[in-house]
């Protein structure tokens, strides 16, 4: 426990080098713990559902959904994006920055149907009064949808691209322009594990180690894209991410960094840029080539897009067993 009142807290600390985004769409713990930016998807919807916080805007969206004609399927899928949209509202409300608002998962190998529904979702903001510098659209870093939020960018609609395993993902993101990019640092150090090479120090995770060296190639590069490190397993991982643009990060682990005292070290360092670039951009040969020669890239991102999509299809099934 943080005993010092005087000593800052390694929260405190972070804050000093990083902009720190909330891994929830907790309303609780996002007003506790006032991170700037958060995140809504359907994971964090459903938990809404129980949420007393939330129950007006619950009621209402249900009472909608009851007036519609026509299929039960349909209109269940329509008040999950209202809910959505709502909880983002209300999360907006606590915050200074965007909430990241996720594109269905099930269109991550289609590009014209995650353009549509990120239009939808700027729209469905718009008409609540949120504006979509408000917004950050989260979409799937397959090849698909970084074509995806390539177009979306030039419309003025910042994208958050998001399960990042493979350098190659990375730098695709950063040539399509896009906002910002979230490498999945737990995720990465999962397969390692789950595979027999736990790493012998923070130095050596491999998630860190990923992050690290994008951080380097981007700032070398003059790349405007952000890079957000995210889903991590512990405060360790974070502490050895300190100085990265964004740390998204679980309540938890924000409150044991809010609680932990001592110093914390800048680890990130941006290096000045040389304009160094590759021979060539990616194209979708060399980025599905270099997906397939990673077998933890691959895995993880087919896994994350299968869990993402699971979670959708069970937050509809909720809504129309009580529409």
């Amino acid at each position: 426990m943080n005993t010092s009142s005087n000593a800052p807290s390694k929260l405190a600390q972070l804050r000093e080098m990083s902009v720190v985004v909330a891994d929830t769409g907790d309303y609780a713990a996002v007003e506790r713990l006032r991170p700037v930016d958060c995140t809504t998807n359907p994971t964090i919807v459903r938990k809404a559902l129980d949420l007393p916080v939330y129950a007006d805007l619950i009621e209402e969206q249900l009472g909608w959904g009851r007036a519609q004609s026509g299929d039960r399927a349909r209109v269940a899928a329509d008040v999950a994006d209202r809910l959505t949209v709502g909880v983002g509202k209300r999360l907006s409300g606590l915050i200074p920055g965007r909430v990241s608002t996720e594109v269905d998962a099930d269109l991550s190998h289609d590009t014209e149907a995650t353009i549509a529904k990120a239009r939808r979702f700027i729209a469905m903001y718009d008409e609540i009064g949120v504006p979509r510098e408000r917004v950050l659209i989260k979409v799937a870093a397959t090849w698909e949808g970084i074509r995806a939020a390539e177009r979306l960018q030039r419309e003025g609609i910042d994208c958050n691209l998001t399960l990042i395993f493979n350098k190659t993902q990375a730098l695709a993101c950063a040539e399509a322009g896009v906002f910002l990019i979230s490498p999945f640092v737990g995720r990465i150090l999962d397969w390692y594990v789950a595979n027999g090479q736990k790493p012998a120090s923070i130095d050596e995770d491999p998630g860190v180690r990923f992050v690290r060296g994008v951080y380097d190639t981007f700032k070398r590069r003059g790349a405007a894209t952000v890079v957000m490190g995210a889903s991590f397993r512990s405060t360790a991982q974070i502490e050895a991410l300190a100085g990265c643009d964004r740390l998204t990060i679980s309540p938890d682990l924000l409150q044991a960094l809010e609680d932990e005292t001592g110093t914390l070290e800048r680890k990130l360092v941006a290096p000045p840029s040389d304009g160094a670039t590759q021979d060539a951009p990616i194209d979708a040969q060399a980025y599905q080539r270099d997906l397939a020669a990673d077998a933890m890239a691959t895995e993880k991102l087919r896994d994350g897009i299968a869990t993402f999509a699971k979670d959708l299809a069970g937050l509809r099934t909720d809504l129309a067993g009580r529409l």
